[in-house]
Order: structure tokens, then sequence, then C-alpha cells
């Protein structure tokens, strides 16, 4: 009897001490159950978001984040995981109410760093859940990243300082602390959906010995202007690395404010040095230089790089810098030497993006190619490169986080998705017999198991100038070809980027095609996959090539004899397209949807921020020109006020002239199908008044018209509410057309 209660009792305390593991407020992962196999909005909302996967020191585990979404509460929470990398041994390391960001291992694999209501924390690994939370950090305006030293004895974190450009009452006036305006003097005052009333900073601050705080941290950038580091809207730590020395760190800036950086791409290379402070700059070219990383050995930096500034969909190439470590300490000078650079694969026709070193001579990057997949590629530093992932192979894969070698054999440990399912682990697996790949994590295979399958296909639809275009088409499930179906054609954002086997919780065309559609997506002129002659030929003509482009598919797909109706849906530039689109189609689409699309190019170029983006686009600008104290027109009709500006509604270059001539906007007497009209409120790259104002349009036309404001949100509806009922309107307002 006595045994019986002590069992009992210990039973009780194992039960209590497992609901204290679960905090309060804490969003676990969905138990949603799919009726009929079909996929809803809801369904989507449910999903376990997996990203930033980290290897420890040993190799025997991965350390993972997965985000959960609670729709009565509004909100998600990110939570960490670990398991073996053959995916086995998976376990819930925190179950947190407020999400886990920027995990990473500690030296010794038995902690771990991250971030939490913007402080760095650190707590040990108790078994399979972390012990007990250390504060390490106490910085007022908070830490938004971090990147550990290799000795993990220094890091360096982001944090933000005051946007003294941009002054608010009490700046001024002390007894006006109630009162809210924003005042300025130069242009970059607001920058994708914020005012910049901060400027974010990167700091060095040693790790372990004491609290970190403003007071025992570095400015890198050592100055009162107000540069970005990391650049903004989405720069984090990626843009700056330790060199093996534990005493360099390699950072790309954009060193400009103001009107210099509303009309410059001029990102830079520098090489900061923690003991003297000095900084050594990389001579690049003019355009955008980003994610610095060093080689193992210390003797190189890689990073990618952009020719003409000004232009954000340059060819993105990959740049080596062979550099020299110099052990000095004389106070003032860098031990930092750049003894050369170059461009490592002039002959490669796509973009590079996010190269990782394997050891001292080899890069692992990923790009988009001509099959309509991002591929995993490998080169080493005299130039020779090959593809790893096999063209047969339908995800888009990511660059190795961690790349293990074996005796025979190198492993990458990476991340892909497709159109059928979102990020998930993988292994691939590189022998001397050939490459393998290995599905690790299966976070969500539970719903997807629910799900009725749905199948893609490419297909090549020739265009007005006899090109091959390829399309891919997502059919839905069961689909029948003697049976009728209504289509939806996607209109792409960018304008530069590509349709390829992506998964988005923005636009999931898995659910269009779940909901009884099928879904055509063209790779028109201006994206990325087909080099770069086909992917810059839209800059200056948004109103031709690509627009006869996205003809050509629609009637492809509707020509089909199993296609009813088609719809016309985009978003961003992809909006633009459907206001366009609406006013030159003829019969073609029985329905529009645009989201956060420009309708009026000469007012986008007046409130828009980052001008460098409508400056080429719209013009075509060929280089970027600032005369500091210049005033009035110069004799090219293009420079005002010390800034080239070919692309202003007021230069008188042809391109620019005939893009505003043809906006959307001078259109609308030929508008006469429904529209559809989204916006969010806090997108400063096309103001929510381009949305009002193509509604607006439409009403007054009489078109069968809606239109939809989020005051919340950006250029993204990220809320998960606010998703869900976007997703609703989205196919509300497709059924009613187009079924």
């Amino acid at each position: 009897m006595k045994r019986a209660f002590i069992a009992l009792t210990c039973l009780i305390m194992a039960i209590s001490c497992a609901k204290k593991t679960d905090e309060s407020g804490y969003i676990g992962p969905s138990d949603i159950q799919i009726e009929d196999g079909v996929m809803t909005p809801e369904t989507l909302l449910a999903f376990g978001r997996l990203s930033d996967p980290q290897l420890s020191p040993d190799g025997s585990r991965i350390l993972y984040g997965v985000s959960y979404t609670d729709v009565a509460q509004n909100r998600s929470c990110r939570n960490l995981f670990l398991c073996e990398p053959d995916g086995s041994g998976k376990v819930q390391l925190t179950r947190y109410a407020k999400s886990v960001s920027c995990a990473r291992w500690a030296l010794d694999g038995q902690s771990i760093f991250f971030l939490q209501d913007g402080q760095l924390w650190k707590a040990p690994l108790k078994g399979n859940q972390l012990g007990k939370r250390e504060q390490l950090s106490d910085v007022p305006n908070g830490i938004s990243d971090f990147k550990l030293s290799p000795d993990q004895q220094q890091v360096i974190y982001v944090s933000s300082i005051k946007n003294t450009a941009l002054q608010q009452p009490a700046d001024t006036y002390e007894d006006l602390d109630k009162a809210q305006a924003y005042a300025t003097e130069d242009l970059m005052y607001r920058h994708w959906d914020h005012w910049v009333t901060d400027v974010p900073r990167s700091y060095v601050a040693p790790l372990g010995r004491k609290m970190i705080t403003p007071e025992n941290s570095v400015d890198i950038l050592d100055t009162e202007e107000l540069f970005e580091l990391p650049t903004e809207p989405f720069g984090g730590a990626e843009q700056l690395d330790w060199a093996p020395d534990n005493r360099h760190i390699v950072y790309s800036c954009r060193k400009k404010v103001g009107k210099q950086y509303a009309f410059s791409t001029n990102t830079g290379i520098y090489i900061y040095d923690t003991l003297t402070g000095a900084t050594v700059e990389v001579k690049t070219d003019g355009g955008y230089d980003t994610n610095p990383i060093w080689s193992a050995d210390g003797k190189h930096i890689a990073w990618v790089s952009m020719a003409r500034d000004g232009y954000e969909a340059d060819r993105q190439r990959l740049f080596v810098a062979d550099v020299e470590l110099v052990d000095i300490e004389d106070g003032q000078n860098s031990g930092v030497q750049v003894l050369s650079m170059r461009e490592l694969l002039p002959a490669f026709d796509h973009d590079v993006a996010d190269p990782v070193w394997h050891g001292d001579d080899e890069i692992f990057f990923n790009a988009l190619v001509g099959e309509g997949i991002q591929a995993l590629y490998c080169a080493d530093l005299t130039g020779d490169v090959q593809r790893i992932t096999q063209p047969g192979w339908n995800f888009d894969f990511f660059s190795p986080f961690a790349i293990i070698d074996r005796a025979s054999s190198v492993e990458l440990l990476t991340s892909y998705y497709c159109m059928k399912f979102p990020t998930e682990l993988v292994s691939i697996n590189i022998t001397a017999y050939g490459v393998t790949y290995n599905q690790i994590t299966r976070e969500n295979e539970r719903i997807i198991s629910q799900l009725a399958d749905v199948k893609d296909e490419r297909v090549f639809v020739e265009t007005v100038d006899y090109q091959k275009m390829l399309c891919w088409v997502l059919y839905p499930p069961q689909f029948d070809p003697a049976k009728k179906y209504p289509a939806i054609e996607i209109v792409l954002g960018g304008p530069q980027g590509s349709n390829s086997q992506d998964w988005s919780y923005r636009w999931c065309y898995r659910l269009m095609a779940q909901q009884g559609y099928i879904v055509i997506l063209p790779n028109r002129r201006g994206t990325t996959a087909f080099g770069q002659a086909w992917k810059e030929q839209i800059s200056g003509d948004y109103p031709g090539l690509n627009m006869q482009d996205y003809l050509s598919a629609g009637r492809y797909i509707k020509s089909q004899p199993y296609v009813s109706k088609l719809a016309c849906v985009g978003a961003s530039y992809g909006g633009y397209s459907a206001y366009m689109l609406e006013g030159m189609h003829g019969n073609l689409f029985d329905c529009f949807i645009a989201h956060a699309g420009i309708f009026d190019e000469k007012q986008l170029w007046y409130t828009t921020e980052e001008m460098w983006f409508a400056n080429w686009d719209n013009g075509g600008l060929t280089q970027y020109a600032y005369t500091p104290g210049q005033t009035g027109p110069s004799y090219d009709g293009v420079t005002f006020g010390g800034m080239q500006q070919a692309g202003a509604p007021y230069a008188m270059t042809s391109k620019a002239q005939r893009h505003y001539a043809n906006s959307p906007s001078s259109m609308v007497t030929k508008w006469h199908t429904p529209i559809l009209c989204i916006h969010g409120m806090m997108d400063y790259r096309i103001p929510y008044e381009q949305g009002m104002a193509a509604f607006n349009a439409a009403q007054m036309m009489g078109v069968p018209s809606k239109l939809v404001v989020f005051p919340e949100e950006n250029h993204w509806i990220l809320q998960p509410q606010n998703s869900l009922y976007w997703y609703r309107v989205f196919f509300d307002w497709l059924d009613r057309w187009m079924k």
C-alpha cells in the first residue's frame, strides 16, 4: 500500500512538472483535421514553419526553430527543436510563450545562445529541454540579431540609434511631449513599413565576463553619420562575418544618407579591426555588394556583387578577395591587407545567392536556373563550377547550413521546399558514384498526408516574338481533362523574380489548386532563371513585352478544352500588371485581383521611398551621379539638384516618357472586367493611395469592384487573422465571378 502511494505521488509530481514546461500562452502544433482532402486557408495557417537550422559542434545534432500559429490569439510563437542529422531522435527543447530566435550552439555543445524579448540569453541543455535562462545583455534599444566570434569571447550584435534627421516635436520643444508629428529636411524619412525614427547599427562587445550594455560595446561604424549597419529593411547579421583570427570583421554597408541613399544601391565591403578600430575598404565597382564571408584559413573573402549602381536586378556575381591578416598592435593601423579581387565566375549567366565556404578553396551557392528550379552549385577558386542538385529534382534548394566531410563522401545539410510542401531539412550526399538526397524533417507530414494530391508540370508557351516561355501549371486534385475548370493566371511581382518550385504563405499556389482552380505561372520577361538578357529586358519596358507574355500565357491556358473562365491575379508589380491588363486584355480575363499594385506611376515616383528603383526601371539609368551643391537642371536634361534622375516624370528620356504615358491609370476608360483591389496602409513601397485610386477609377467606370484596406499591414499581409480574412475575400471574389 505504501509503495503504491509513493508511486502515485511520483506520477502526480511528474505530470505536474511536465505541465510546468509549457509556459502560459505557449502555442504548439495544430491538431487540424482535413475534410475530404481539401486544403483551406485555415489549413495553411496550421502548418509549422521551420527555420534557421544549426549543426552542433560535434556534428551529432541539428538545432532548429518552428513557429506555430494561433488564429484566436492572432499571433505566432517560435520554439526550438533538436534532431539527429538523419532526422531521428527529434525532441522539443523549449515550450516558451514568447518566441525564441537566432539560436546558436555554445562551443562545448552543452548550452544554447538565443534572443528573446530583444535581449541575448544563454541556457544549458538539460536532457531534452533547456535549463534556466541566463540573461547576457541589457541593451535599452534591444538586440535584433547577433553573431558570435569563433572563440565565443566576443559578439557582434545589432541594435539601433536615434535618427536625428527625422525630428519629433519633443526633440525641439520639451513642453510638447504629447504632440505627434514627424519633420524632416531630407529623403529616406520612411522605409518599407515604418517611419525611420531609428537606424540599425552593429556593435562589438565582450561575451561571458559581464552583462552586455551600451557602455561596454563599440559601434563598428564609429561615426555620427546615420549610416545603417546592417542595411534596411531586411538586412541582418548575415551582412557581417568574423575572421577566424577573432579580431577582424568583414561587413557590407551603404555609407550614404538622405537623397544619396534614396537614389543609390552602392553598398561596399569593409574590413574592421576590433583591436585598433581601423577600417579598410575593399574597392568594388559601385553596385550592390553584400553578405561577405571569410574562408576557413582567413585568406579569402567571398561575397555577392552587382556591377551597376541604382539597379537592384543586375546580375548577382560571385566575387573573391585575397587578403592577408597581419599580427600588428600599434593601435592605429588595421592588421589586414587586401591583395587582390576578382569575379570568380564571369561566364555564369545566373544569379549567385548565399555563398558558403567549404574549407579554404570551395564555395557552395544556390542559383535559379533554366528549368525554373533553384539549384545548388559548387565552385573552386580556379573558377570551375559544377551543379550539385540534379535537373530532375523538382525542389528549390538552399545553400547548405553545414558541410560534413566523410571518408568517401561530402554531406550537405540544407533545406528545400516546393509547390506541394513548405520548408523541410534535407541532406545531400556527394560520392564518387553520384548525388542523392534524403529528407531529414517531416514537420508537416501529418497535415500533408491528409490532403488530396495536386499535379504540377512545365509547359512552354510561344511568345509574340517566337520565344519559348516556361510556365508552371498546377491542376486540382482528381483532375479530369474531360471536365471544365476555372483557371488563375499568376502575374508575378518584382518585377524581377521567378516562378519556381516556391512555397509561400502569402500566395500559396497549392491552396489555389486545392480550391478547384487550375493555376498557370508564366516566367515572363523579367524573370531571373533564364539569363541576364531575359531578366533585364523588362526594365524600361513595363507596358511592353512582358504584358504580351502574360496575354500569350492566358490565351494558351484558356484555349485548353478543360478551362472555362480565367482570372488574372498578382501583387506588387503583379498588381501593376493586373491594373495594366485590365485596360488591354479585351475579353481574355473574367476577373482581376490586384494586391499592393502600382496604378499611377507618376504618383508613385513622388511617394515611394527607395528612389533608385523607380529611377532605373522607368528610365534605364546607366550611371549614378551626385554633385554636392549642384542645383538646377544640367545640360543632359536628367540631372536635377545634383541627382541623376533619368526615370523621373520630368526627365525627357524616351523610356521615362513612354512609361508615364502608358501607366495603368491612362487606360481606365477601357476597364470593364470585375476587379478586387487590396492594399496595406503601412505599405510605403507602394503607398495605399494607389489601391484606393484604382478602386475609385473602377467605380467611376461602372466596373464591378471591391476595395479592401488593411490599416496595420505593409506590402505583405502578415497577421494571422488578417491573412485568413485576405484568403477568404480572395476566394469569395474568385468564386463569385469564376464559378
